[in-house]
């Protein structure tokens, strides 16, 4: 059966293993019934997440005067710090950045390549972890807006790591840390704002995804460059599917496009 719709990030179940859903406009795929099963995906044409115009993605799923015109694209949304609304100040759209930066927040250590630290509203977790391709999780702090949160991640972060590497989290090449330890280690750089939502009790999250191979050296698969690919699915980790043949497709990182997927 052939499938049509424009790519946004999978939606997600928390579960043993998590599940993954791909949903079109008028319909929607489990993508964990399709491990093992050859599909095909080809590049029709491009479509705004917001406008809905056939122009080039520039980023986020959005073209380029979108990009920056949009409150959903603005500089807080991957530097929270920068966050004003705590303060009646407007970026690009007062109304909407109450709404997303005035509701608690949590500082989180994932373990997905390495230990990192991070930030993601209460309400994204776990999906939050689980779009990472993080194997276990624990919160830090929760305070209830994204300035603090914002502030207390440029903290930790002069001790430990915010990026993952993509290539070492699909390969599974990731040692197990005590994360709890790691908590408590950072907890005394946490910034004197921010130390009164210190979670002192808390427990590692676990993930478990649903790969049954994992590849050894991962091809991202760039649907501009090869509109055309026919490949057997072998697992899903963090917003990616994992091909047999080392081709991973970042689904995230392809928002705004438009594809056909089908079974072959």
């Amino acid at each position: 059966m052939l499938y049509q719709g424009v790519l946004r990030k999978m939606d997600t179940e928390f579960g043993q293993p998590i599940q993954y859903f791909l949903i079109f406009e008028n319909d929607f795929l489990n993508m964990n019934q399709l491990l093992n099963e050859t599909i095909s995906i080809q590049f029709v044409k491009y479509q705004c997440l917001n406008c809905g115009l056939d122009k080039p993605i520039y980023r986020q799923g959005f073209c380029k005067s979108c990009f920056f015109e949009i409150p959903q694209a603005a500089d807080w949304i991957m530097r929270p710090e920068l966050s004003t609304a705590h303060l009646n100040k407007e970026d690009r759209d007062l109304e909407y950045e109450k709404k997303v930066q005035l509701q608690p927040h949590i500082v989180y250590l994932a373990n997905s390549s390495n230990v990192k630290v991070g930030v993601t509203r209460k309400s994204q977790v776990p999906t939050r972890w689980i779009d990472q391709g993080a194997h276990e999780a624990i919160e830090i702090v929760e305070v209830p807006n994204r300035y603090l949160a914002g502030i207390t991640e440029v903290a930790l972060k002069e001790h430990i790591s915010d990026k993952t590497n993509w290539r070492t989290m699909l390969k599974n090449d990731v040692k197990d840390e005590s994360l709890e330890a790691w908590k408590q280690k950072l907890k005394v750089f946490i910034p004197t704002e921010a130390k009164d939502y210190f979670i002192e009790h808390n427990r590692e999250t676990h993930m478990d995804f649903p790969v049954l191979q994992y590849p050894e050296k991962p091809q991202s698969l760039n649907l501009s460059k090869n509109p055309n690919y026919n490949g057997k699915l072998v697992g899903i980790k963090g917003q990616y599917l994992i091909f047999e043949d080392q081709t991973v497709f970042n689904i995230r990182a392809n928002e705004g496009l438009v594809i056909n997927m089908d079974l072959v």
